[in-house]
């Protein structure tokens, strides 16, 4: 895809595919909020993107703005750009896991496709980033999340870390020091209904740690049957 939009733009119809995809509302507010600007601007720049030739979004009725297909596919070059950006600093430069996600936000508008490809090539056509989000292919295609919340699982059940949430650095580095990264297996041992908190036992890991939602709604997992 020939590079032909502003960063801002990239960064505005990455923002609605990652709040559509979810299943939430990209409304005016909420991009405002994501984006850190007035609603006013998101408007403006809203009734922009609706007139491109062809469209890259278009507002519906009680659902917000919803990406065109043309939008859809910025985003995910963008998003691509983004998640190998992060494997390449991450196994390549050696940058830990809690510093990629910053660094790639600069530098996601700015590669070229041919660099792009370049960087997959070298890393092995990697299908995950440092974090567990799925790279988009070259396609443009990204598979469905099949992964639940650890704040979902209760006492007895076990599940493999499938993703965990990047932009907050301490978070990051605190899962880090509890083994609590892409494909670590867990056990949970007790689930507490009063404060939701979870003990679970993490594998390689000596002791059972004790962890609240601000934490276990941020670790994603596949449950294992």
């Amino acid at each position: 895809m020939e590079k032909a939009w502003t960063e801002s733009i990239e960064n505005y119809l990455k923002v609605i595919f990652e709040l559509t995809s979810k299943g939430d509302r990209a409304t005016t507010n909420r991009l405002a909020e994501r984006l850190g600007v007035t609603p006013a601007s998101v408007t403006g720049m809203v009734q922009k993107l609706a007139e491109t030739d062809p469209p890259l979004l278009e507002y519906r009725k009680h659902r917000g703005v919803v990406l065109t297909e043309h939008g859809r596919n910025v985003a995910l070059q963008t998003i691509r750009h983004h998640r190998l950006i992060e494997m390449f600093l991450h196994q390549v430069l050696g940058f830990p896991w809690d510093e990629v996600h910053e660094e790639a936000d600069r530098l996601e508008h700015v590669i070229s496709e041919k660099m792009e490809e370049r960087i997959a090539h070298v890393l092995g056509d990697p299908t995950h980033d440092p974090h567990g989000d799925p790279i988009p292919t070259r396609d443009l295609e990204i598979p469905p999340s099949t992964s639940v919340r650890l704040s979902e699982l209760r006492g007895g059940q076990r599940a493999v870390v499938q993703r965990v949430r990047d932009s907050d650095p301490a978070l990051l580095r605190h899962l880090m020091e509890l083994g609590l990264q892409p494909d670590a297996e867990l056990h949970v041992q007790d689930y507490s209904p009063f404060d939701e908190n979870l003990t679970l036992k993490v594998e390689g890991k000596p002791e059972a740690v004790v962890l609240g939602p601000r934490v276990t709604h941020q670790v994603y997992v596949n449950p294992l049957e």
